[in-house]
């Protein structure tokens, strides 16, 4: 079992692409409906988008390899780039997924760790994520590594209005 994390760029778009519908159509499609997942999934995850969010300097994309191939991928934001305004000393988790097959290799554990070294990188003292109310998987996996839940904001799944809840971590 070889694990590797390796920084996207511009030329994996299309490969971010991909991963992005297939991880977020497995994780989400069973409770939303099809209409709603294809206008979040081409707002979202359309090329222009991608390319866009992959040449902002205060946004970062990785992808994390299983034995070469794709497993999943982290997105993390930092000072103006993220989806909500934290301030300064903290650093987003806006995306962190990993492909249906490969759940339960330790993964996700991979990407926070990647999360949490940038931010230490970056002098940072909180990392936070916004994650669905109805993902408990996901919510048990964060409160299980030390996130709180301190606040909740709207999310919108093509015209649907859900919550999400904002669960931070302390660094430091």
């Amino acid at each position: 079992m070889v694990i590797n994390i390796k920084k996207c760029t511009l030329e994996d778009s299309l490969e971010l692409q991909e991963i992005s519908h297939e991880t977020f159509n497995e994780t989400f499609k069973h409770q939303n409906s099809s209409d709603n997942m294809n206008a979040y999934l081409e707002k979202a995850f359309n090329l222009i988008q991608l390319k866009k969010e992959l040449s902002n300097p205060s946004s970062q994309f990785f992808f994390v390899y299983f034995n070469n191939e794709v497993a999943g991928y982290l997105k993390v934001n930092i000072d103006n780039a993220q989806t909500e305004e934290m301030g300064d000393e903290l650093l987003e988790i806006e995306r962190i997924y990993i492909r249906n097959k490969f759940q339960n290799h330790g993964l996700g554990m991979c990407l926070l760790n990647k999360a949490i070294e940038l931010a230490m990188e970056y002098k940072k003292n909180q990392i936070w994520l916004g994650v669905w109310e109805k993902n408990e998987n996901a919510i048990a996996f964060y409160k299980k590594k030390g996130f709180v839940q301190t606040g909740a904001h709207s999310f919108y799944m093509g015209d649907e209005e859900q919550v999400d809840f904002i669960m931070t971590k302390t660094l430091i």
